[in-house]
Protein backbone atom coordinates (compact mmCIF):
# COMPACT_ATOMS: atom_id res chain seq x y z
CA UNK A 1 0.00 0.00 0.00
CA UNK A 2 1.46 3.42 -1.06
CA UNK A 3 1.57 5.62 1.92
CA UNK A 4 2.11 8.88 -0.38
CA UNK A 5 -0.50 8.41 -2.31
CA UNK A 6 -4.04 10.02 -0.70
CA UNK A 7 -6.29 8.65 -3.45
CA UNK A 8 -5.89 5.10 -4.37
CA UNK A 9 -5.55 4.44 -8.27
CA UNK A 10 -8.02 1.85 -10.11
CA UNK A 11 -5.92 -0.76 -11.92
CA UNK A 12 -6.38 -1.29 -15.66
CA UNK A 13 -7.72 2.14 -15.96
CA UNK A 14 -7.21 4.13 -19.17
CA UNK A 15 -5.24 7.24 -19.38
CA UNK A 16 -2.72 8.91 -17.49
CA UNK A 17 -2.14 8.93 -13.92
CA UNK A 18 -0.94 12.61 -12.96
CA UNK A 19 0.84 12.56 -9.89
CA UNK A 20 0.09 16.19 -7.94
CA UNK A 21 3.22 17.59 -5.35
CA UNK A 22 1.64 20.27 -2.69
CA UNK A 23 3.63 23.31 -2.03
CA UNK A 24 5.06 24.35 1.18
CA UNK A 25 2.74 24.06 4.81
CA UNK A 26 0.20 21.97 2.85
CA UNK A 27 -0.99 18.09 1.56
CA UNK A 28 -2.86 16.44 -0.96
CA UNK A 29 -6.38 18.10 -0.40
CA UNK A 30 -4.87 21.33 -2.38
CA UNK A 31 -5.38 19.17 -5.32
CA UNK A 32 -9.35 18.20 -4.00
CA UNK A 33 -10.98 20.01 -6.94
CA UNK A 34 -8.74 18.67 -9.59
CA UNK A 35 -10.62 15.30 -10.70
CA UNK A 36 -13.08 17.04 -12.13
CA UNK A 37 -11.23 20.26 -13.97
CA UNK A 38 -8.76 18.40 -15.25
CA UNK A 39 -11.12 16.41 -18.03
CA UNK A 40 -11.16 12.96 -19.56
CA UNK A 41 -8.84 10.49 -19.74
CA UNK A 42 -6.45 11.64 -16.79
CA UNK A 43 -6.64 10.52 -13.04
CA UNK A 44 -5.27 12.91 -10.61
CA UNK A 45 -2.92 11.19 -7.82
CA UNK A 46 -2.41 13.92 -4.72
CA UNK A 47 0.84 13.11 -2.98
CA UNK A 48 0.92 13.68 0.94
CA UNK A 49 4.39 14.09 2.00
CA UNK A 50 4.52 12.97 5.92
CA UNK A 51 4.00 15.17 8.55
CA UNK A 52 0.53 16.82 7.69
CA UNK A 53 -3.20 15.70 7.42
CA UNK A 54 -3.77 11.71 7.74
CA UNK A 55 0.49 11.95 8.14
CA UNK A 56 0.88 14.57 11.21
CA UNK A 57 2.25 11.80 13.74
CA UNK A 58 5.29 10.78 11.24
CA UNK A 59 8.58 13.16 10.96
CA UNK A 60 9.18 15.90 8.51
CA UNK A 61 11.64 15.42 6.09
CA UNK A 62 14.06 17.96 4.82
CA UNK A 63 16.28 15.81 2.94
CA UNK A 64 15.79 15.97 -0.89
CA UNK A 65 17.91 12.81 -1.43
CA UNK A 66 15.78 11.46 1.41
CA UNK A 67 12.24 11.91 0.32
CA UNK A 68 13.54 11.03 -3.33
CA UNK A 69 14.55 7.53 -2.45
CA UNK A 70 10.74 7.51 -0.34
CA UNK A 71 9.03 8.26 -3.32
CA UNK A 72 10.66 6.10 -5.54
CA UNK A 73 10.11 3.06 -3.21
CA UNK A 74 6.99 3.95 -2.53
CA UNK A 75 5.50 4.88 -6.12
CA UNK A 76 7.86 3.85 -8.21
CA UNK A 77 6.09 0.34 -9.02
CA UNK A 78 3.21 2.42 -10.25
CA UNK A 79 5.20 4.10 -12.55
CA UNK A 80 5.54 1.83 -15.43
CA UNK A 81 2.40 2.52 -16.49
CA UNK A 82 2.02 6.51 -18.54
CA UNK A 83 2.21 8.98 -16.06
CA UNK A 84 2.77 12.60 -15.37
CA UNK A 85 3.81 15.32 -12.45
CA UNK A 86 2.51 18.66 -11.39
CA UNK A 87 4.19 20.24 -8.82
CA UNK A 88 2.91 23.52 -7.25
CA UNK A 89 5.88 25.90 -5.12
CA UNK A 90 7.87 23.40 -3.25
CA UNK A 91 6.05 20.18 -4.77
CA UNK A 92 7.56 22.14 -8.50
CA UNK A 93 10.99 20.97 -7.00
CA UNK A 94 9.86 17.81 -5.56
CA UNK A 95 8.77 16.69 -9.07
CA UNK A 96 11.35 17.59 -10.45
CA UNK A 97 13.97 15.95 -7.99
CA UNK A 98 11.70 12.96 -8.28
CA UNK A 99 11.93 12.55 -12.44
CA UNK A 100 15.52 13.77 -12.05
CA UNK A 101 16.31 10.59 -10.01
CA UNK A 102 14.34 8.07 -12.11
CA UNK A 103 15.86 9.29 -15.26
CA UNK A 104 19.24 8.61 -13.75
CA UNK A 105 18.07 5.78 -12.34
CA UNK A 106 17.31 4.76 -16.60
CA UNK A 107 13.40 4.50 -15.00
CA UNK A 108 10.73 5.81 -17.29
CA UNK A 109 10.26 9.69 -16.97
CA UNK A 110 7.09 11.23 -17.11
CA UNK A 111 4.91 12.38 -20.09
CA UNK A 112 5.23 15.49 -18.86
CA UNK A 113 6.39 17.34 -15.86
CA UNK A 114 3.98 20.72 -15.31
CA UNK A 115 5.42 23.33 -12.50
CA UNK A 116 3.65 26.49 -11.02
CA UNK A 117 4.21 29.07 -9.15
CA UNK A 118 7.92 28.21 -8.23
CA UNK A 119 11.12 29.45 -9.76
CA UNK A 120 13.77 27.06 -11.52
CA UNK A 121 15.91 24.90 -9.44
CA UNK A 122 19.14 26.53 -11.10
CA UNK A 123 18.27 29.94 -10.05
CA UNK A 124 19.40 31.94 -6.44
CA UNK A 125 15.78 32.18 -3.72
CA UNK A 126 17.10 35.06 -1.59
CA UNK A 127 12.96 34.84 -0.66
CA UNK A 128 14.24 31.31 0.97
CA UNK A 129 16.82 33.17 2.69
CA UNK A 130 14.45 35.60 4.23
CA UNK A 131 11.66 32.94 5.12
CA UNK A 132 14.11 30.83 6.67
CA UNK A 133 15.55 33.51 8.75
CA UNK A 134 14.85 31.99 12.64
CA UNK A 135 14.68 35.41 13.42
CA UNK A 136 11.61 35.60 11.27
CA UNK A 137 8.34 35.96 13.76
CA UNK A 138 5.64 33.50 12.54
CA UNK A 139 3.05 36.90 11.85
CA UNK A 140 6.24 38.28 9.66
CA UNK A 141 6.69 34.66 8.04
CA UNK A 142 2.87 34.91 7.16
CA UNK A 143 2.66 38.22 5.93
CA UNK A 144 5.70 37.35 3.37
CA UNK A 145 3.89 35.10 2.13
CA UNK A 146 2.42 37.85 0.31
CA UNK A 147 -1.15 35.96 -0.60
CA UNK A 148 -4.10 35.73 2.23
CA UNK A 149 -4.84 32.48 0.74
CA UNK A 150 -1.67 30.82 1.96
CA UNK A 151 -3.74 30.66 6.02
CA UNK A 152 -7.45 32.13 5.59
CA UNK A 153 -7.82 34.79 8.54
CA UNK A 154 -10.25 31.99 10.29
CA UNK A 155 -7.56 29.36 10.38
CA UNK A 156 -5.02 31.70 12.10
CA UNK A 157 -7.17 32.36 15.04
CA UNK A 158 -7.11 28.72 15.93
CA UNK A 159 -3.64 29.02 17.75
CA UNK A 160 -2.65 25.01 18.09
CA UNK A 161 -4.01 24.28 14.66
CA UNK A 162 -1.65 27.55 13.44
CA UNK A 163 1.52 26.06 15.41
CA UNK A 164 0.96 23.08 14.14
CA UNK A 165 0.85 24.37 9.96
CA UNK A 166 3.92 26.97 10.54
CA UNK A 167 6.57 24.24 11.99
CA UNK A 168 5.54 22.00 8.79
CA UNK A 169 5.99 25.15 6.77
CA UNK A 170 8.93 25.95 8.29
CA UNK A 171 10.40 22.49 7.52
CA UNK A 172 9.26 22.56 4.75
CA UNK A 173 10.96 25.33 3.63
CA UNK A 174 14.28 23.92 4.42
CA UNK A 175 13.18 20.79 2.54
CA UNK A 176 13.18 23.35 -0.50
CA UNK A 177 16.55 24.62 0.22
CA UNK A 178 18.06 21.37 0.24
CA UNK A 179 16.01 20.66 -2.83
CA UNK A 180 18.11 23.74 -4.53
CA UNK A 181 21.52 22.97 -3.38
CA UNK A 182 22.20 20.69 -6.43
CA UNK A 183 22.85 21.41 -9.82
CA UNK A 184 20.05 21.19 -12.70
CA UNK A 185 20.13 18.32 -15.24
CA UNK A 186 17.60 19.02 -18.29
CA UNK A 187 14.99 15.96 -18.39
CA UNK A 188 14.08 14.75 -21.91
CA UNK A 189 10.25 14.97 -21.29
CA UNK A 190 8.27 18.04 -22.39
CA UNK A 191 7.92 20.39 -19.08
CA UNK A 192 5.01 22.85 -18.52
CA UNK A 193 5.85 25.99 -16.72
CA UNK A 194 2.68 28.07 -15.19
CA UNK A 195 3.04 31.66 -13.39
CA UNK A 196 0.79 33.44 -11.54
CA UNK A 197 -0.24 36.79 -12.58
CA UNK A 198 -0.46 38.64 -9.64
CA UNK A 199 2.16 36.46 -7.57
CA UNK A 200 4.29 38.55 -5.52
CA UNK A 201 6.60 35.70 -4.33
CA UNK A 202 7.34 34.58 -8.03
CA UNK A 203 8.27 36.58 -10.74
CA UNK A 204 6.88 35.54 -14.50
CA UNK A 205 11.23 35.48 -15.61
CA UNK A 206 12.00 33.15 -12.63
CA UNK A 207 9.33 30.71 -13.73
CA UNK A 208 9.96 30.88 -17.32
CA UNK A 209 13.97 29.61 -16.55
CA UNK A 210 12.39 26.25 -16.35
CA UNK A 211 12.72 26.05 -20.20
CA UNK A 212 16.61 25.27 -19.63
CA UNK A 213 15.24 22.27 -17.50
CA UNK A 214 14.00 20.33 -20.56
CA UNK A 215 15.24 19.26 -23.46
CA UNK A 216 12.44 19.06 -25.49
CA UNK A 217 9.36 21.00 -25.70
CA UNK A 218 8.88 23.57 -23.62
CA UNK A 219 5.36 25.63 -22.97
CA UNK A 220 5.03 28.36 -20.38
CA UNK A 221 1.66 30.20 -19.48
CA UNK A 222 0.47 32.75 -16.65
CA UNK A 223 -2.85 32.24 -14.97
CA UNK A 224 -5.01 34.06 -13.39
CA UNK A 225 -4.20 34.67 -9.63
CA UNK A 226 -1.56 35.14 -7.17
CA UNK A 227 1.43 31.97 -5.69
CA UNK A 228 -1.52 30.10 -4.65
CA UNK A 229 -3.66 30.22 -8.02
CA UNK A 230 -3.36 25.92 -7.94
CA UNK A 231 -6.55 26.30 -6.49
CA UNK A 232 -8.28 27.93 -9.57
CA UNK A 233 -9.29 26.06 -12.38
CA UNK A 234 -6.76 27.21 -15.16
CA UNK A 235 -3.98 24.94 -14.20
CA UNK A 236 -6.01 21.94 -14.02
CA UNK A 237 -7.76 22.41 -17.37
CA UNK A 238 -4.07 23.51 -19.13
CA UNK A 239 -2.62 20.51 -17.86
CA UNK A 240 -5.44 18.04 -18.88
CA UNK A 241 -5.15 18.89 -22.34
CA UNK A 242 -1.42 19.26 -22.26
CA UNK A 243 -1.80 15.49 -21.72
CA UNK A 244 -4.26 14.88 -24.07
CA UNK A 245 -2.68 16.30 -26.95
CA UNK A 246 0.94 15.76 -25.89
CA UNK A 247 3.38 15.27 -28.79
CA UNK A 248 6.33 13.00 -28.76
CA UNK A 249 9.63 13.90 -26.27
CA UNK A 250 11.39 14.97 -30.05
CA UNK A 251 9.42 17.74 -30.88
CA UNK A 252 11.16 21.24 -30.77
CA UNK A 253 11.07 23.54 -27.77
CA UNK A 254 8.64 25.90 -27.98
CA UNK A 255 7.67 28.75 -25.75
Amino acid sequence: MQRYLAVRPTPGKPGVRLYCFHHAGAGAMTYAGWQRRVGPGVTVLPVRLPGRETRRREDRITDGAQLVEELQSDLGPLLQEPHAFYGHSLGALVAYRFAEHRVRAGLRPPELLAVGACSAPQLPAPVLETLLSPELPDDELIRSLGDQESIPAPLRNRIGWLAGTLATLRADLLLAQNLRSAPMSPLPCPLDAFAGEVDRLVSASEVHAWKECTTTRFRFRTVRGGHFFVRGKDVPRAVGESLRIRAPHRAGRTT
